[in-house]
C-alpha cells in the first residue's frame, strides 16, 4: 500500500501501537472484598434487554453467573423484549450457527448458567410480543406467566435477595 507524504507524516507523529502487546493499561487493585454468599442468600437478575442491541443482556447473564459461583441462589428472569434472549433457534444460516463471532454468546452463557445450577425464567407474554414459540426456548428455561414478573420480584425481595434489574432502551 502506498502512502501519501501527509499520510506517512501522520503515521510517524506517534508510534502505533505505543505499547507492546500484553502491556498493562490499567491497575488491578480491587477495592471491595470478594464477597461470597452467606447461607440462604439469593440474587435475582431481571433482563429487559434485546440480544445484540447492547452489552446489557450479556453482562447481566455474566453477573448472574458470577453470583451463582459465589454461592448465591441465582435466578435470571427474562421479560418483555428480553425474552428473545432465551431462544434456542437463534443462528444463521441454521440454528446454532454464528453469522458473526459471538452471535451465540448469550445462548452459550445461558446454557452454562443452567448447567451450573442457575434457574432461568422467560415471560410467555414477552415471547408472544415477538411471535416467538415456547417450544423454541433453550433447554432448561422455564416459561412463566406474565403476572409472575412482579410476583417474582416480591418473592425475592421478601427473601432479602439482591435484585439486579437491567433495562435496555
Amino acid at each position: 500500500m502506498e502512502l501519501t507524504d501527509l499520510e506517512a507524516q501522520s503515521l510517524a507523529e506517534i508510534p502505533h501501537p505505543s505499547l507492546p502487546k500484553g502491556s498493562n493499561l490499567y491497575g488491578s487493585t480491587k477495592l471491595f472484598p470478594d464477597y461470597q454468599a452467606e447461607d440462604g442468600e439469593s440474587y435475582l437478575t431481571l433482563v429487559h434487554g434485546i440480544a445484540h442491541e447492547s452489552s446489557v443482556s450479556f453482562v447481566a447473564i455474566l453477573q448472574a453467573t458470577r453470583a451463582l459461583r459465589k454461592g448465591f441462589e441465582s435466578v435470571l428472569y427474562f421479560y418483555g423484549p428480553g425474552s428473545m434472549n432465551c431462544m434456542a433457534t437463534r443462528g444463521f444460516p441454521t440454528t446454532g450457527d454464528s453469522a458473526f463471532p459471538g452471535e451465540q454468546n448469550l445462548n452459550d452463557q445461558i446454557a452454562t448458567f443452567i448447567s451450573e445450577g442457575g434457574k432461568v425464567y422467560c415471560c410467555r407474554f414477552g415471547l408472544s410480543l415477538h411471535g416467538l414459540r415456547e417450544e423454541d426456548l433453550i433447554e432448561g428455561v422455564i416459561p412463566a406467566h406474565p403476572l409472575d414478573v412482579q410476583d417474582c420480584v416480591i418473592h425475592y425481595a421478601r427473601k432479602g435477595a439482591i435484585i439486579n434489574s437491567t433495562y435496555n432502551l
